[in-house]
């Protein structure tokens, strides 16, 4: 596989680093692919696959490499501006396709809506939109108190509500937060508060204002690019299944299965391991559809 070179560019209120891979065929369109908090690292398996095509992965605003210069919370509009940037500086102004995976998906709905000339075909793999859900009060009140608990009590028992969340099959219901608090020692997390609260999942506002956010539904399906919403076989009945199923309906399209599940391209990143030659097969099939 070709060496990835990395770059950074300064953006309002952050320092941005993207790594670009260029590809062996020089007429295939690059291929972006965009998490978030998940950054770069979370692509390397499958950026392997496409070694045909220039790839393009960067580290969100709030996580790993990259580098906040201001206390303001990112929301998906403010990503989908990093976003714009971060693809001019890589690639110029040329069409790209994108593989967008959970908060990533979310703020390449905005991206879309923003810049509707850009993308020729969307991969929006489980955007965790709660806004678009039929439970949504009861899951936007399961959201605020995953970012409630994680600042009155610590990364562990925060951490340990959101993995009770996204576990969760079937609607949230409306007792949810009324439950007992999931055990942290059950998912391996600490139960002591080390003080901090930067982390980029639960922290900065990220969780509420991704889960949260409304799509331009009217803008994206105004837009010229071809938007897939997709969901993982092994997510059927979660959280973010549903919302990639609602969203689909909500843009007038057929979501689309993939292999695996919300991490199923992850080959070992983060010490996950889905199933990323079945994931990336399924992915070149839906780009050259």
């Amino acid at each position: 596989m070709t060496e990835a070179t990395t770059h950074t560019i300064d953006v309002p209120g952050a320092v941005l680093t993207y790594d670009v891979r260029p590809g062996s065929d020089a007429h295939k369109v690059p291929l972006v692919m965009v998490g978030s908090p998940m950054g770069a690292a979370g692509f390397t398996t499958l950026a392997g696959y496409f070694t045909d095509r220039t790839v393009v992965t960067y580290d969100p605003r709030q996580s790993e490499r990259s580098k906040l210069t201001t206390d303001a919370d990112p929301t998906p509009e403010t990503h989908a501006d990093d976003i714009h940037r971060m693809m001019r500086a890589a690639l110029g102004s040329g069409p790209v396709d994108v593989l967008a995976s959970s908060g990533g998906a979310v703020n390449m709905l905005a991206f879309v809506a923003a810049h509707p000339d850009v993308v020729r075909t969307l991969v929006a793999h489980e955007p965790p939109l709660v806004s678009v859900l039929p439970d949504r009060e009861a899951a936007s009140a399961a959201v605020h108190d995953v970012r409630d608990t994680y600042e009155r009590d610590g990364l562990g028992p925060g951490m340990a509500k959101f993995l009770g969340l996204v576990m969760h099959s079937g609607e949230v219901p409306a007792d949810w937060t009324d439950q007992s608090a999931p055990d942290p020692a059950r998912f391996g997390l600490p139960a002591a508060d080390d003080g901090s609260r930067d982390d980029p999942m639960l922290g900065r506002g990220h969780i509420v204002n991704t889960a949260e956010y409304v799509p331009d539904y009217a803008a994206i399906k105004a837009a010229p690019t071809r938007v897939v919403v997709a969901y993982g076989t092994e997510s059927e009945g979660l959280l973010t299944q549903r919302a990639a199923a609602a969203v689909a309906a909500a843009l007038g399209v057929e979501p689309t299965r993939f292999p695996s599940g919300h991490a199923g391209f992850l080959g070992g990143e983060y010490g996950q391991t889905g199933d990323p030659d079945a994931f990336a097969a399924r992915l070149r099939e839906v780009l050259d559809g």
